[in-house]
C-alpha cells in the first residue's frame, strides 16, 4: 500500500507565479504611463467674440398654442416681434437652429405664419416637434 507521502507531484501550482506576473505587469504599466512626458505647446487664446455667442441658447423654441398665440423660448411675442428677435439672433449666430412646437388644436394658419417668418429670415435648420404615438 502506498502512503500519502509517496504521492508524486506531477503538476506545478502556477497560481502564485501568475499573481506575481500580473502585479509586475501592473507596476510596469503604471510606471510607463507616469514616465511619458508630453510635448510642451502654447495653446491659442480664444477671442472675446467667441464668448458672446454663449449667451444665445443653442436651439430656439417657438411654440404656437391652441389659441394661436406665439411664444419664443416661453416669452409671448407677435409675429413681427418674433421676426425682429430672430433677426438679431441670426446676426450673432448665422446658422441658428429652431424648433417649432404647435399644439394639436392650433390652427394651421398660426404655424404657417411662424414658418413664413423663418423662411423670410433664411433660417433653414428647422425642426417640427411631435410626440411618439402611444
Amino acid at each position: 500500500m502506498a502512503s500519502a507521502d509517496d504521492k508524486s507531484f506531477d503538476d506545478i501550482n502556477v497560481t502564485p507565479m501568475v499573481d506575481l506576473y500580473l502585479v509586475l505587469l501592473l507596476i510596469f504599466i503604471v510606471m510607463t504611463a507616469a514616465g511619458v512626458e508630453g510635448m510642451k505647446v502654447e495653446l491659442p487664446k480664444a477671442s472675446k467674440s467667441a464668448t458672446k455667442n454663449l449667451s444665445v441658447p443653442k436651439i430656439q423654441a417657438i411654440t404656437v398654442d391652441a389659441e394661436g398665440k406665439v411664444q419664443l423660448n416661453n416669452t409671448p411675442v407677435t409675429l413681427d416681434e418674433l421676426e425682429t428677435k430672430l433677426t438679431a439672433m441670426k446676426a450673432s449666430t448665422p446658422d441658428i437652429p429652431v424648433v417649432v412646437r404647435g399644439d394639436t388644436a392650433a390652427q394651421y394658419k398660426g404655424v404657417m405664419g411662424v414658418l413664413d417668418v423663418l423662411g423670410r429670415l433664411g433660417i433653414d435648420k428647422i425642426g417640427l416637434a411631435t410626440q411618439k404615438p402611444k
